[in-house]
């Protein structure tokens, strides 16, 4: 069965980020965020054969970055016309590599949209703005602009609402540090890895793509996906677009994104934008509203979707709809959870209650950012960072098969 199978978050009540955040530093307001967790959740579900990252910290050491991806051929809109940029500007955006790393929260399965376009350079599309953001020598972040269909200012909001900015990671660290005296030894290696907050119909769309697949094919379905929007512009070789409005996704059929190799995930995509569209106020509308919504019935209420079961739920949840305590399990998650918070499980086979007791565990642990704690858990498991971890944070039961299984092939994600 291709559907998500995994079982509904437990239960809980936590306490909602408001819909918009205080800007950091330099764009007015105060970029410090309530820390009074309650609740929380998150979890990254895919594995990238990422090349050694390193993320400066107290301990420092030079950044390193993933070399960049070849460029994946778009030809679905041979005819676009050609898109003039604006001429290269950076400008500072006031985030210290502590609260943002670009290597360590772009290629690490929240989207699938962002390209490396440079040496720790990544570009992307928020709205209907083309962006570029690069660490400088002492870490910082620099943003570039290189088209927008409104403004300056409309864009550089987009971005830090995009980005999560009203969330002090730095703030949250140092609380989970307090408590957790391995987090914190990891966080002084991997500071920096945040969650970033999607449109919910593009997060939407792109999970979709994700039911029992891979990184490989996954970002080729959302290339196709995306190609359906507006160009905005080249940049590194890669081709951007705005992300498809509903109307527009509801012109392609189901036998057209089976023929673009999508299988069984095509009539997903097709009744999805179709129950979207018969949404009151609209579908873009309807998805906004569950920000305000208790997780539990966020989770019940995507449920409904086709193709969408608990899992590709929460990861919708957590990525997009500010449920910071929204946990996303699969097995990897699941080893985690009982290597290090519920060890008496170890070796049980995981089934859709005890993903209610990995949930659980996290937001017992961790309170109402647990989902960001997991964040950085998972990167620290990924082959490519433990090699630059402390030994003693290596798993010495992980078999050497299972190491040379990693290195060989990307991580298929799977409901």
């Amino acid at each position: 069965m291709h559907s998500d199978e995994a079982s509904p978050i437990p239960n809980s009540k936590c306490t909602f980020l408001p819909s918009s955040f205080p800007p950091p530093s330099g764009f007015g307001g105060n970029f410090s965020a309530d820390l009074k967790f309650p609740f929380l959740s998150a979890i990254f579900m895919l594995s990238l054969n990422l090349r050694p990252l390193s993320i400066m910290s107290k301990r420092q050491r030079p950044i390193q970055s993933p070399p960049s991806t070849p460029p994946t051929p778009q030809t679905h809109n041979p005819k676009r016309p050609k898109t003039i940029l604006k001429p290269t500007k950076w400008v500072p955006l006031n985030l210290t590599q502590s609260e943002l790393s670009l290597p360590l929260t772009f290629p690490t399965g929240q989207t699938f949209r962002w390209r490396q376009t440079g040496p720790l350079q990544y570009t992307g599309v928020v709205g209907a703005h083309l962006v570029s953001l690069r660490h400088l020598e002492n870490g910082d972040v620099s943003c570039c602009l290189h088209h927008t269909t409104t403004s300056e200012t409309n864009a550089k909001l987009a971005l830090l609402d995009f980005l999560n900015v009203g969330i002090s990671l730095a703030g949250i660290w140092e609380v989970f540090s307090a408590s957790d005296s391995r987090f914190a030894e990891l966080a002084s290696h991997l500071g920096g890895a945040r969650v970033l907050r999607q449109d919910p119909v593009e997060c939407l769309i792109q999970f979709l793509c994700s039911s029992n697949n891979n990184i490989q094919r996954i970002t080729k379905m959302v290339d196709f996906v995306s190609s359906l929007g507006n160009h905005l512009g080249s940049v590194g070789g890669f081709e951007f677009h705005e992300f498809p409005s509903l109307e527009r996704l509801s012109m392609v059929s189901e036998k057209e994104f089976r023929e673009a190799g999508f299988g069984y995930r095509a009539k997903y995509i097709t009744g999805t934008v179709k129950a979207l569209q018969l949404k009151p106020g609209g579908g873009a509308e309807w998805l906004l509203s569950l920000r305000k919504t208790e997780l539990e019935e966020v989770i019940e209420t995507l449920s409904t979707l086709p193709g969408v079961g608990p899992k590709v739920a929460a990861c919708i949840a957590l990525f997009s709809l500010d449920q910071h305590h929204a946990i996303p399990v699969d097995t990897h998650v699941w080893q985690i959870a009982t290597r290090y918070l519920i060890p008496e499980l170890a070796g049980a086979r995981l089934t859709p209650k005890l993903c209610g007791r990995v949930a659980e565990a996290f937001v017992s642990k961790y309170g109402k950012y647990a989902g960001w704690a997991q964040t950085l858990l998972f990167i620290a498991e990924l082959p490519s960072q433990k090699a630059l971890l402390p030994a003693h944070f290596s798993n010495a039961k992980e078999s050497k098969a299972a190491k040379k299984k990693d290195r060989k092939s990307p991580l298929s994600v799977v409901d």
